[in-house]
């Protein structure tokens, strides 16, 4: 019953396993380099224009919560890692269907709902591995460099995250359910992700457009409110994990109509 789980999941280990060491040199590099300009960061702020902050929701540069936050959650995080999302979840589906693999799992007894629910639960393994990975290798690299941080914050900015990340992910898995080539379900699916970042972005520092940034994901997860301020939205948390139940259903739904 459970076969495909175990199989996507070991899958995932590899892939999960590189992030952290990625995750753990940036974020070495960064806390390497607050001390050296903590000073100057003031300073540095001034060179940049006041938009520049809104469209990435930096505050507090010149504290470590605050410049983690803008160095390391903001683009690596909120960006590259839900592109990443988006890229395994556009796979789930389409890369057995284009392979004939898709054919080998139907015979078995096992419903076409079943395959699509056993594959997203596999990004169960980049999840817990990055959220359990990643917060202590933030909170270790602060203490080396004579730093702190608050660690109810520093678990709730992945906790909240992983909403955040089932939607990028299931972004993905809807296109894969009906893309007929992997490589365009992958392309579709990070130039959807990120354009939605960008549209958020762009729509903080234009009154007129803020609703627009509410239809997308991202604003739904503020790492430096979270961070800096211990803001922890829980409604936004919760909108995420609807907009993610409605996306696995969207989903199973196209899969089981699709004719493979």
């Amino acid at each position: 019953m459970t076969a495909i789980l175990r199989l996507e999941s070991r899958k995932r280990v590899r892939g999960s396993v590189a992030l952290v060491v990625v995750f753990a040199l940036l974020s070495a590099m960064y806390f390497s380099m607050f001390p050296g300009i903590e000073e100057e960061i003031d300073e540095l702020m001034e060179g940049f224009p006041d938009f520049f902050f809104e469209m990435f929701g930096i505050d507090a540069l010149d504290t470590i919560e605050g410049f983690i936050a803008a160095e390391v959650y903001s683009f690596f995080w909120v960006v590259l890692l839900a592109i990443y999302f988006a890229y395994v979840g556009a796979g789930l589906i389409a890369a057995d269907v284009r392979s004939r693999r898709m054919d080998l799992t139907l015979s078995n007894p096992v419903s076409r709902e079943s395959v699509v629910l056993q594959k997203v639960a596999s990004l169960w393994v980049p999840i817990v591995v990055l959220n359990v990975a990643v917060p202590v290798v933030v909170y270790v690299g602060a203490l080396v460099i004579g730093e702190s941080i608050d660690p109810v914050a520093l678990a709730m900015v992945h906790l909240l995250s992983i909403p955040y990340l089932l939607v990028c992910g299931t972004i993905g898995l809807a296109i894969s359910a009906v893309a007929g080539h992997v490589r365009s379900a992958r392309a579709a699916a990070i130039t959807v992700v990120f354009v939605l970042w960008l549209i958020d972005a762009f729509s903080r520092i234009n009154e007129d457009l803020e609703w627009v940034g509410a239809l997308t994901p991202s604003r739904y997860y503020e790492e430096t409110e979270i961070l800096v301020h211990e803001e922890y939205a829980y409604g936004d948390a919760a909108v995420l994990l609807i907009v993610f139940a409605v996306l696995v259903a969207i989903a199973v739904v196209a899969f089981t109509r699709r004719d493979i």
